[in-house]
């Protein structure tokens, strides 16, 4: 699977959505203006200490988040502190979530 940034517009935020994959792993992640919506590849402890506003979503082995439709329909599982300020919470979709990274 090659890299793809894919341009797109959700709930009228505007994003960029990055798909990569490799032989026995992937990742997805979608930058919005106020923040990042990302896959586990994210570590969100090290995010805190940069300030940034990460909302984290983890896949399964059975259901892997691979595409950026994957992620939205995701649940959130992590957030940092500037996503918490933000509104996003652990248990939203990853589509609810990236509604607030307006």
């Amino acid at each position: 699977m090659p890299v793809r940034v894919i341009p797109m517009v959700h709930e009228g935020v505007p994003v960029e959505a990055v798909e990569a994959g490799w032989q026995g792993g992937q990742f997805v992640l979608m930058v919005a203006p106020s923040g990042v919506l990302a896959c586990g590849v994210v570590d969100p402890v090290v995010m805190e200490r940069f300030g940034a506003a990460v909302a984290v979503a983890r896949g399964t082995p059975e259901s892997p988040l691979i595409h950026a439709a994957d992620l939205l329909a995701a649940r959130v599982a992590e957030v940092t502190a500037a996503a918490a300020a933000l509104g996003i919470a652990p248990g939203m979709t990853g589509a609810e979530a990236l509604a607030k990274f307006a």
